[in-house]
C-alpha cells in the first residue's frame, strides 16, 4: 500500500551550491500525489515544482527539476533517494528557497526525520513501473542499462585514477532495510581543483569538508577519512536511488551503472517511457504481492504524467 508521513519532517541547513541558508519541512500528502516541492518563496505563482523524471531541467552538478514558470528546486537526489529508501510515496516538501539543504552531503539527515516524523499507511495500492526489457543509454564511457527482475535492484561500478578511489564495484536490493543500512550515510564527494573552478564560476558556495569528501592530489582531505573504503561507489548508487525516484512510483527492475550521473541516470528514463513495451504499472499491496497493471492508468499516460 501507498504511505506518507504521520507528521510533518522539519530540517535546516545551507544550499551546496548556493550556500543560502535554507529551511525544509516534508508534509503528508493524499493518495497518488507523489513527492512534489513547494518553494513558499515564490510570491506569484507557480509554486509547485513536481519530482518527476520529466521536469529535470538540468544535470551538471546536481539534479534540478523546474516548472512551466522558471521556478526549479536543485539538489534534490539526496532527499529523493531517502524517500524512496524509507518507503515515502506521497509528500509535499515545503522549501523557502531554491535548493535542498545539502546535510552532511548524504541522506543520513532526511532518513532520521522522516523515521521520527513516522509513516502512515494509506488506503490506496503502491504502483510500481515493472521493467520489461533492456534498456541502455551510453554517452562516451558512461552507460547506464534498466533489466528486467524480480528485486528492486542497484549496481555500478566506478573507475578513477586517484588512488584513494580506483575502481570499485558494489550492489544492493531495496528490501528490508537495505537502502539505510548500505547507502544512506555515504556522501557526495569531488576534487579539491574541481572544487576551486565551481568556487570561481560561483557555484558549491556551501560546500566543505562539513558535507562533502574532497580529494586532493594526495588524497582525502576530511580529518575523520572515509566511512566505508569504497563510500563513493555507494553514494554513486545513492544518488541513482534518487534519480529513478523521479520516474514517479518505484521500479521493478535492475539498475547497472557504469560511471554513471545525473545526466545519463534521467537519460535512461527518458528512453525507458518512450518505448511503452518496455514497462508496465503494477499495483503492489502489503506483503509484497503484485497485481497486473491498474485498471484506468495505462502506460502511456503515467509515462506522459508530470
Amino acid at each position: 500500500m501507498q504511505h506518507t508521513l504521520k507528521d510533518t519532517a522539519s530540517l535546516s541547513g545551507i544550499g551546496l551550491h548556493s550556500g543560502a541558508s535554507v529551511e525544509m519541512h516534508i508534509h503528508p500528502a493524499e493518495e497518488d500525489t507523489g513527492i512534489v516541492f513547494f518553494r513558499s518563496d515564490v510570491k506569484n505563482g507557480g509554486r509547485i515544482v513536481a519530482a518527476r523524471w520529466n521536469r529535470v531541467v538540468d544535470t551538471r552538478l546536481c539534479t534540478v527539476v523546474g516548472n512551466e514558470y522558471g521556478v526549479s528546486v536543485g539538489t534534490i537526489e539526496h532527499l529523493m533517494a531517502a524517500l524512496r529508501g524509507c518507503g515515502v510515496d506521497n509528500a509535499v516538501v515545503e522549501l523557502n528557497g531554491p535548493e535542498v539543504p545539502v546535510m552532511d552531503g548524504s541522506s543520513v539527515a532526511f532518513v532520521e526525520a522522516i523515521r521520527a516524523a513516522g509513516l502512515a499507511r494509506q488506503a490506496e495500492p503502491r504502483r510500481v513501473i515493472r521493467v520489461l526489457k533492456e534498456i541502455s543509454v551510453e554517452d562516451g564511457n558512461r552507460k547506464v542499462t534498466l533489466s528486467p527482475s524480480d528485486e528492486f535492484a542497484f549496481s555500478g561500478e566506478i573507475d578513477f585514477t586517484h588512488p584513494s578511489v580506483g575502481r570499485q564495484s558494489f550492489g544492493t536490493t531495496l528490501v528490508n532495510g537495505n537502502f539505510v543500512h548500505d547507502l544512506a550515510d555515504c556522501r557526495t564527494f569531488g576534487f579539491l581543483h574541481e572544487v576551486e573552478y565551481m568556487r570561481s564560476q560561483g557555484l558549491a558556495r556551501g560546500g566543505s569538508l562539513e558535507n562533502a569528501i574532497v580529494l586532493d592530489e594526495k588524497g582525502v582531505m576530511n580529518p575523520d577519512g572515509l566511512r566505508r573504503p569504497d563510500e563513493f561507489i555507494r553514494h554513486k548508487l545513492l544518488d541513482a536511488v534518487g534519480d529513478l525516484y523521479l520516474a514517479g512510483a518505484p521500479i521493478l527492475g535492475a539498475y547497472h551503472g557504469i560511471r554513471a550521473g545525473h545526466a545519463v541516470n534521467n537519460a535512461v528514463l527518458h528512453r525507458l517511457f518512450a518505448d511503452l513495451d518496455a514497462f508496465e504499472i503494477v499495483r503492489t499491496y502489503d506483503g509484497g504481492s503484485v497485481s497486473p497493471a491498474i485498471s484506468g492508468i495505462s502506460a502511456h499516460s503515467f509515462a506522459v504524467a508530470g
